[in-house]
């Protein structure tokens, strides 16, 4: 099992930037690509970012591409997502999400992930 925990989220105004941090347990941690998606209200629950597992291969929405930095420091066992020039329409709860599988492409669908953070409120005001 692996456990995630996020944070970092806030109330911003649009054009300011965020750090949401990840911390995982319970699995190396390496071993695991990461993901970040987020759902606004009445939306399905989308894909934002992943990075490998040795964090260097990464891959990002085209919505955020960019704005957004998907980074990892294995040695604390903490994912991280930068988020910079905040929208409106960024507003959403964001997951990070864990995939116990070594490959080059970190993968982008949720039904590759098995394993969810309870998501941080990231809310952007105009």
């Amino acid at each position: 099992q692996v456990q995630l925990v996020e944070s970092g989220g806030g109330l911003v105004l649009a054009g300011a930037s965020l750090r949401l941090s990840c911390a995982a347990s319970g699995r190396t941690f390496s071993s695991l690509a990461m993901g970040w998606f987020r759902q606004a209200p009445g939306k399905e629950r989308e894909f934002v970012a992943a990075v490998n597992g040795v964090g260097l291969n990464r891959v990002y929405a085209d919505s955020v591409k960019g704005r957004f930095t998907i980074s990892r420091d294995n040695t604390k066992n903490t994912a991280f997502l930068q988020v910079s020039s905040l929208k409106p329409e960024d507003t959403a709860v964001y997951f990070c999400a864990a995939a116990p599988r070594s490959m080059w492409a970190p993968p982008n669908q949720k039904s590759q992930y098995d394993y969810w953070g309870q998501g941080t409120q990231v809310t952007v005001s105009s």
